[in-house]
């Protein structure tokens, strides 16, 4: 009986270190360093002013040819589901790459093209392309690179899912076959 009650207890172990403290399944847990910026209404924001709220943040620019549309629109959709759920203390953060074009201005009138809630969703700028090239790398192991002589930037289209303590724990793909219901689902574990 106790070597069956230490097998139990040891594959439980096994199996909460697997999933690490929050549920989440091969958790990434990058510590996002502290930040603060100007959302599309002028207004700082920083990672103290997110601290106690679970995230969902990409990195998009106003004047993207590609990728940024349907990303956009896809978190915008992933607000509308986390809503539809119930789901209450949900931050959207989308941070500029390229902050140089992208004035709080430019990032509302992007905004603006889609169905989008501005009380939970702050798209981010005010710093420079290095420090956001740096930021990005840093924080969320994340690619972002400012060709000289183009004016499309080199970036990610992950969507990534960032816990209550400001670590990003997972990411998604952000432009096709976004995993809505993933999202949620693990949303709903870190809370």
């Amino acid at each position: 009986m106790l070597k069956k009650l230490v097998a139990v207890i040891g594959l439980f172990t096994i199996m909460l270190a697997a999933c690490g403290q929050s549920g989440i399944e091969n958790a990434l847990n990058y510590d996002v360093e502290d930040f603060n910026y100007t959302n599309q209404d002028n207004q700082a924001v920083g990672l103290s002013d997110l601290e106690g709220k679970v995230w969902i943040a990409d990195f998009i620019f106003t004047s993207c040819e590609t990728v940024c549309p349907p990303m956009t629109y896809n978190m915008s959709q992933l607000q509308d589901k986390v809503k539809e759920e119930g789901i209450e203390n949900v931050e959207f953060v989308s941070f500029s790459v390229d902050p140089t074009v992208d004035s709080p201005e430019a990032l509302k009138d992007f905004a603006n093209n889609y169905e989008i809630d501005f009380s939970n969703w702050h798209f981010l700028t005010g710093y420079t392309q290095e420090e956001i090239e740096s930021f990005a790398v840093d924080s969320f192991k994340s690619l972002v690179k400012k060709p000289k002589n183009d004016d499309q930037v080199i970036h990610q289209t992950s969507i990534y899912l960032v816990d209550q303590n400001g670590v990003v724990m997972k990411d998604y793909d952000g432009v096709s076959d976004v995993p809505y219901e993933e999202i949620i689902a693990d949303i709903k574990k870190i809370q």
